[in-house]
């Protein structure tokens, strides 16, 4: 579906002006970007001290990482640009969530640990990904539409073990595994909650603005300049570490 069928508009030109401040926005946001998985140093010393069972905090730590995941709020607000049914939104939220706990809580369970400039630039690419399926750019491009729903849960997995590798750097204590990476889980997932509800309250009331076909095009451009970034600072990371 091209970008025209979904809002019912060509692209439209944007404007130099709009491309400078666009970038701009980048650029400030890019070190933001480039360490959306980072754990702070305050939860690194805490996983790495604590021992035993403790529920609470990590439920916190799990909703704290998803509400301040930029790559995840970005590759969210992408998955969902152009889904107007709530159960079209939850189909797929819901692909995406069984593929980030899957492989977080398998990778830190099993040891699978991923290099995270790798993961991290892969999952940059998730984002470029979902702007360019916004667009239209799969069938006017190469001719083909990827199924929608089988890329969201395979990028799923793969954000997931974005988590899982920082975990592992952090050697979390086998004492009370389990129930911790089942909180912190339970913790990504209402953060995930509490993302989608502001992501969906901003594109109802956007949806309704004239604006909204004249700006789509230029948005999914902004996030696929994004994505762009974060993978060209992780592949530029691997270089030099």
């Amino acid at each position: 579906m091209t970008q025209r069928e979904r809002t019912g508009v060509a692209p439209p030109h944007v404007h130099p002006a709009a491309a400078s401040l666009a970038l701009a926005a980048v650029l400030i946001l890019w070190a933001d970007f480039a360490l959306a998985h980072s754990v702070t140093l305050g939860d690194q010393g805490y996983i790495q001290e604590i021992t035993g069972m403790h529920i609470i905090p990590f439920i916190y730590l799990g909703a704290k990482h998803m509400v301040t995941g930029y790559d995840h709020i970005l590759f969210l607000f992408g998955v969902i640009f152009f889904l107007y049914g709530m159960k079209h939104i939850a189909g797929y939220v819901s692909l995406f969530a069984i593929g980030h706990s899957t492989t977080m809580l398998l990778g830190v369970y099993f040891n699978i640990g991923i290099d995270s400039y790798i993961i991290d630039a892969i999952i940059g690419f998730s984002v470029v990904y979902k702007a360019l399926d916004n667009l239209g750019a799969f069938p006017l491009w190469f001719g083909f539409q990827p199924n929608t729903k089988a890329a969201t849960l395979i990028f799923g997995f793969l954000h997931g073990f974005g988590l899982s590798s920082k975990i592992i750097d952090y050697n979390i204590s086998p004492d009370g595994l389990v129930p911790n990476l089942l909180a912190f889980n339970v913790g990504v997932e209402i953060g995930q909650m509490l993302a989608l509800t502001a992501i969906l309250l901003v594109m109802t009331r956007w949806r309704t603005t004239p604006s909204f076909a004249r700006h789509a095009y230029a948005a999914n451009v902004l996030m696929m300049t994004a994505g762009f970034a974060l993978i060209g600072f992780q592949i530029a990371g691997y270089i030099v570490a």
